[in-house]
């Protein structure tokens, strides 16, 4: 009689309180997985890049003698290239790399609304307000030299060149 209720006690099922943390642990690292797969998937790919970016930060101002400029700051290699305030702001990166584009909106004179797009690597960012900020990631396969432009503001536009 005592064998039957120690082979009952290895058998009974598992907790509803182990159910429940099991369900919440594969729960937490599926939406990191998905977080993860996500954010490191370039808008101009199918599949996740891990790669270290490359940062570049495009700046959205209005000056009051050019009227609205992109300024761009680079901190590859540990340097910053400030183009301030030129109305064709050019970038140099080389082809292969992840970047990490970041554009902020610093317009504190006419408080506008502004964006930047870059149609060759599907790069489109929110209309965005005053001290908004939008970080998209792509990969700079294809040489050349590209155009990215506002919508909003005609006259804002610089080059983007993919050296090989």
């Amino acid at each position: 009689m005592v064998k039957k209720q120690k082979n009952k006690a290895k058998t009974m099922p598992i907790s509803r309180d182990m159910v429940i943390f099991i369900a919440i642990v594969v729960a937490v690292a599926g939406g990191g997985i998905y977080y993860i797969l996500n954010n490191s998937t370039p808008v101009n790919e199918k599949f996740p890049v891990f790669a270290a970016p490359t940062n570049i930060y495009i700046i959205a101002v209005h000056d009051p003698t050019q009227g609205y400029v992109y300024e761009q700051e680079s901190t590859r290699q540990a340097k910053k290239a400030v183009s301030g305030g030129v109305a064709d702001a050019s970038i140099h990166i080389p082809q292969g790399i992840l970047v990490s584009l970041h554009f902020i909106n610093e317009d504190k004179d006419t408080y506008a609304t502004m964006d930047l797009n870059i149609d060759e690597f599907n790069v489109h960012t929110n209309k965005l307000s005053y001290f908004q900020a939008q970080t998209i990631n792509f990969l700079a396969d294809k040489e050349g030299t590209y155009s990215y432009y506002s919508n909003l503001h005609p006259e804002m536009k610089g080059t983007i060149t993919v050296d090989p």
